[in-house]
Parts: structure tokens; C-alpha cells; sequence
């Protein structure tokens, strides 16, 4: 028997706010307009492909670049780091007449926050992570036909099979060393794209959730490959999306970008 407490993140809006119009924030393709919040961002999302709001996702910055392409309106919504959350209307327009937003806190529509329900015993039939790890191990008895590759500076990084079950996905994933060096890894992370790459207006780029890494290496050795599985929770791919696995050499320049 376990314990879990089933958490659930409710967005709580002012009634009294919720009742006004949402205010428009316009933008274009030629110039970058600043949205400054009162809080670090720490998440910001648009509706369509053609407006695209940047910030930054490394280090807390209280400021975002909003940049558009012609199309039909959309919508930002931002979350700062105390949880407030803010949103607005967007519209494409030629000629800005403004290009910085100092926004207060008093524009936010409401705040996130976890609401605890309740805390029951349940009986799970099997170990989550055990299951996890069992399917990976099964995955990594078969050969696949290579789904992408990319080769750089010697190291080649290879996805071989996408596998979907339950509510998971899995990455076959082959990391091989030819250079002279040994390899080793700082990172090796996994992205969804909505846009097109070469329109810098209408890219995104989010990282995925990994849920488990299952024999991942720590380092690939001069002439050696290793195959291990990433576990990321279920998605699909639409039309004008793709999938970017990066992987990153720790205390070295070497990176190796495979777009599927």
C-alpha cells in the first residue's frame, strides 16, 4: 500500500478581471517588442506559429521579445516565477507605435498555485519506473532500421525505432565514438518544433520531459557504441512539427543536433 497525494495545478482567475477585455499587444516582423513583467518569466506560450515570444529559459530574466509574421490574431500567455499569470490579445501590425510593455502586477488575470484534494491509499499494480525500466531492456534486444542520423566531428548519434506504449513513448537512441577522443556526455536532450526552422518569427523550440533514462552512458570511449532509451510521455508529431535530439560533450566544444 501507498500513500499519494494527487496534486492538481488550478489556474484561479479573478471573476471581477475575467469580465474585461484582454488588452492588444501589437508586433511585426521588423522590429522586437519588450514585454518587461514585475516577477522573472518562467513560462510563455502563443497560440499560432506566426507570433513567437522569446525569453530566456537558462537564466531568470524579467523581460520577453515578441515578434510577428502577417496571419490571423493569437493570444500570449505568461506565467511568472511567484505564479502569476498574465495574458493578452496579439495582432500583427506594419507600423508600431509602441515597442515596450512595462507590465504591473496588477494586469495579472489570476495565479497558479497546487491544491491538494486529498491523501488515499491505493494499491498499484506494478512499479511505474520497474516497468519502465523492463520495456526498455526488451526494446534493446531487438535491431532496428535507423529512423535519423547525424554524424559530426566523429561522433555519430543515431535515433533507431520509436516505440508507443501506454502512455509513454520510447527513444531508441546509439551514440558512437570514431573520433580520437573519448566522448563524454553533458547533456543529451530532446525538443518539439512548431514552425519552420528558417523563419525566425515563426520557430519554437520546446524540451521535452524525460521520465527515464535507461543505460545511459556517461561517456563513449574511442570505438565504442552505446544503445540506450529515453522515456518521454506520449506526443504526437502534427504537420509542421519535428522532433530535435541534442546531444552536448561535457568540458568540450562537440555537439551533434539531430533533426528527425
Amino acid at each position: 500500500m501507498k500513500a499519494i497525494i494527487i496534486i492538481i495545478i488550478t489556474l484561479f482567475t479573478n471573476f471581477v478581471v475575467a469580465q474585461h477585455t484582454l488588452d492588444t499587444i501589437y508586433a511585426n516582423d521588423k522590429k522586437s517588442v519588450a514585454l518587461f513583467f514585475p516577477e522573472p518569466i518562467r513560462q510563455g506560450i502563443t497560440g499560432t506559429s506566426n507570433f513567437v515570444f522569446t525569453y530566456n529559459r537558462e537564466k531568470e530574466q524579467y523581460f520577453g521579445l515578441l515578434q510577428a509574421t502577417p496571419g490571423t490574431e493569437s493570444n500570449l500567455l505568461t506565467v511568472t516565477k511567484n505564479g502569476q499569470v498574465y495574458s493578452y490579445i496579439l495582432k500583427y501590425k506594419e507600423q508600431l507605435s509602441k515597442l515596450n510593455y512595462f507590465i504591473t502586477s496588477k494586469e495579472s488575470i489570476g495565479s497558479e498555485r497546487p491544491v491538494i484534494l486529498k491523501q488515499r491509499p491505493i494499491t498499484e499494480p506494478f512499479d511505474r519506473i520497474d516497468h519502465l525500466k523492463k520495456f526498455s531492456n526488451h526494446l534493446l534486444k531487438s535491431n532496428y532500421n535507423p529512423i535519423a542520423t547525424k554524424r559530426k566531428k566523429g561522433v555519430k548519434l543515431q535515433l533507431q525505432e520509436m516505440v508507443y506504449n501506454a502512455s509513454e513513448v520510447y527513444l531508441v537512441l546509439e551514440i558512437k565514438n570514431k573520433s580520437e577522443i573519448d566522448f563524454e556526455i553533458d547533456y543529451l536532450k530532446v525538443y518539439g518544433t512548431n514552425g519552420n526552422k528558417k523563419r525566425k518569427a515563426s520557430y519554437q523550440r520546446l524540451e521535452q520531459n524525460v521520465l527515464h533514462q535507461y543505460k545511459l552512458p556517461n561517456q563513449v570511449k574511442i570505438g565504442e557504441k552505446k544503445r540506450f532509451v529515453y522515456v518521454l510521455p506520449k506526443f504526437v508529431l502534427g504537420d509542421n512539427e519535428k522532433l530535435i535530439i541534442e546531444l552536448k560533450e561535457l568540458k568540450g566544444s562537440r555537439k551533434v543536433i539531430l533533426l528527425d
